[in-house]
């Protein structure tokens, strides 16, 4: 069965709404920190994460009022291997990577924490709203410790980029990249769920293949511009908070909104790289992330998606 010309260009125009839409909101979050003083680090890890991370909000909650929550698990759960496997993979090839040990401190262990709890939320099948609440619960208590560190280094000079955009004009641009946001989540469930029908796939790898690549995309131009602008901590901070952002906030509003039947193997594979796609983030005793690592990570991601499509 061929695949309707109207879901292919719901699809292509979600994606190219989710890159403008992401960027534009992602400036309008920086410039806002820049008047409120936050460090860069503090910002890739809470604000710049959560705003590359709309797409994904928009797309799982627009499918669970649909009533195919799947979709956003996938693509949430999906988002998360793409985050480390494709697109810090990509990046690596640029170079490797310098880090710092505040880049794998709390954080990361705790973007390692999640998979694991997850896993033992779906193995009966289905996601809960006991379990949603309880992982949205986990990200408010993250959330409240980030933040509180936030205010404590607040008098730390900003290490942002002198180009500041006005409180304005960041407000004016953030409404903006968040309409397109929410406009991208609409498309992306109108044609991904066609998709799906068209060729008889699984709602959920359609959510962690095909939307979860079209919602990382602004993680996409964070990562490589960072690189290429010599901020490789903002690259490293804004994927792993994204991280945590998908697998609690928005797996758990997903949730709330609507149970979730849990394809257990397919979810299991995908908690199973995520993880394993984190751990290959650990630099070496040079405190660098070589380039050699972004090849396996590459590997990674294209054994992740023949397993999926083959399951």
């Amino acid at each position: 069965m061929s695949i309707a010309l109207d879901d292919l260009l719901a699809v292509l125009a979600a994606v190219a709404l989710a890159a403008v839409g992401g960027e534009a909101f992602l400036k309008s979050i920086l410039g806002a920190a820049i008047h409120l003083r936050v460090p860069k680090r503090v910002v890739a890890i809470t604000l710049a994460a959560f705003a590359t991370s709309s797409p994904e909000l928009t797309v799982s909650s627009v499918a669970a009022l649909a009533g195919e929550p799947q979709i956003g698990l996938g693509d949430a759960l999906g988002s998360n291997v793409v985050n480390i496997a494709l697109i810090f993979g990509l990046a690596l090839l640029y170079g490797a990577v310098p880090t710092r040990r505040d880049d794998f401190g709390r954080d990361f262990y705790l973007a390692l924490a999640v998979p694991v709890l997850t896993l033992v939320f779906v193995l009966d099948g289905q996601v809960v709203r006991a379990e949603a609440l309880l992982l949205l619960a986990v990200f408010a208590g993250w959330l409240a410790v980030t933040v509180r560190q936030a205010l404590r280094e607040r008098d730390a000079p900003a290490e942002v980029d002198a180009c500041e955009l006005s409180p304005g004009r960041s407000l004016a641009l953030g409404a903006l990249g968040l309409a397109a946001l929410i406009a991208a989540g609409r498309l992306f469930v109108g044609g991904a769920t066609g998709i799906a029908a068209a060729f008889a796939v699984d709602t959920y790898v359609v959510g962690v293949v095909l939307v979860a690549i079209g919602t990382s995309l602004p993680e996409l131009v964070t990562v490589l511009l960072s690189r290429l602008r010599g901020h490789d901590d903002v690259g490293v901070g804004t994927l792993i908070g994204s991280n945590l952002f998908n697998g609690l906030a928005i797996v758990g509003i997903a949730g709330v909104i609507h149970p979730i039947a849990v394809p257990l193997a397919e979810v299991a594979l995908t908690l199973a790289c995520g993880m394993a796609a984190l751990l290959m983030l650990r630099p070496d005793r040079r405190g660098l992330i070589g380039r050699g690592r972004g090849a396996l990570l590459l590997l990674l991601y294209a054994g992740f998606v023949w397993l999926t499509l083959a399951a």
